[in-house]
């Protein structure tokens, strides 16, 4: 078996080939998954995946300098700002959208257009916080008082938004919804609720929903990736280490469960349902964690954080030998055998964006990036 010194190197040229031709491929759509044809979709840009894609870009060109990334991501932290004055389906995600578009660049560029967007953003999610329970609301409609792991993801551009503002209101708001993500939604165990639901008047929690994972008490892997990964950036930002030792309880529990080949299946709990047809994996979840994984090990050192840096290299490489289309040059995404929505047998076994997008983020910072985004 090669050394990862030599792998890590290898998925990096794997990478800057194939995002070369993505963007060929790609342009400007907006693109979620790519089923068993291999061709992405293109989804409406205020869709939750949107900042992906352009974030990717941004991440290529700060590693390689090329400017056609940097000139294909360039107006989309403007396009999507184009829709605050439209009707438009903004949520609880706006930070997976304005931090790898108006942030990053603001980070590269140094463009103030692209700061006053990204605080634009933040002002809007800080506005969906109840302090009745507080929580940060998830999705629109009649679901006031739903909260979602995801969400755990998106604090960054809160914290983000009082380092670049100078108000700390912003961080306050996502250091009270993180300290309620650990009273909720981390269990002892460290697996992790998808879904808490609230009575919006009183904050008390009324109950734990399924979501996208097989129950409500079982373990979606990809909630648990968003956790373990939102932990460890909500610490790296206060330095409060009960955030710390949430984040490992959480990275502990996603270990311990993957499979032999250290990409994880969809829910950690459904094997004994799908023992016949065998259990779907989730590639994004993988990529997820890893990432997460590699912040962990970071912020711990080298010692206390060895493990975790073992293991992110562990699903780094199964993923990039067993779920790339590095030998499929029309297949518009890079992994392969990711799952989205389970339960309501939606893009089961395709690629993902953000699959894609981690995938890349981790092996780039193995490879020396700092310019992180979340």
């Amino acid at each position: 078996m090669k050394d990862f010194e030599t792998v890590k190197q290898e998925m990096w040229q794997q990478i800057v080939r194939k995002t070369g031709r993505m963007l060929e491929q790609i342009g400007g759509k907006s693109p979620h998954v790519a089923g068993q044809d291999g061709k992405y979709d293109d989804l409406r840009i205020d869709w939750w995946t949107s900042g992906f894609w352009p974030g990717l870009l941004w991440l290529m060109y700060d590693m390689t300098g090329e400017a056609p990334y940097r000139d294909a991501a360039w107006s989309w932290d403007e396009r999507l700002s184009e829709l605050w004055l439209a009707p438009n389906h903004y949520d609880h995600d706006v930070g997976f959208q304005f931090l790898p578009t108006a942030v990053i660049k603001h980070k590269l560029t140094g463009d103030p257009d692209a700061a006053r967007r990204g605080l634009l953003a933040a002002g809007f999610l800080a506005g969906r916080f109840n302090p009745a329970g507080q929580y940060i609301r998830a999705w629109n409609g009649d679901k006031t008082g739903w909260s979602i792991i995801d969400t755990m993801m998106n604090l960054s551009l809160l914290f983000w938004a009082s380092a670049e503002s100078g108000d700390p209101r912003y961080g306050h708001v996502a250091g009270q919804h993180a300290d309620m993500v650990v009273r909720h939604f981390v269990r002892p165990d460290g697996s992790v609720h998808h879904i808490i639901r609230f009575d919006a008047d009183t904050g008390e929690a009324v109950e734990a929903i399924g979501g996208q994972g097989y129950a409500p008490d079982s373990a979606w892997s990809r909630g648990a990736a968003w956790a373990l990964y939102g932990l460890t950036n909500t610490y790296r930002y206060t330095g409060r280490s009960d955030y710390l030792e949430a984040a490992q309880r959480v990275a502990n529990f996603f270990i311990a469960h993957l499979p032999e080949d250290g990409v994880p299946y969809w829910d950690f709990r459904a094997e004994a349902v799908e023992a016949e047809g065998g259990i779907v994996r989730d590639s994004s979840a993988g990529a997820i964690a890893a990432s997460g994984l590699l912040e962990l090990a970071d912020v711990l050192g080298d010692i206390r954080g060895r493990g975790y840096l073992e293991a992110a290299q562990r699903i780094l490489r199964s993923l990039y030998t067993k779920y790339g289309t590095w030998n499929d040059p029309d297949h518009e995404a890079i992994l392969l055998h990711g799952t989205g929505h389970k339960p309501a047998s939606k893009n089961v076994d395709v690629s993902l964006i953000y699959g894609d997008y981690f995938f890349v983020e981790a092996v780039a910072k193995l490879n020396g990036w700092k310019n992180r985004i979340f």
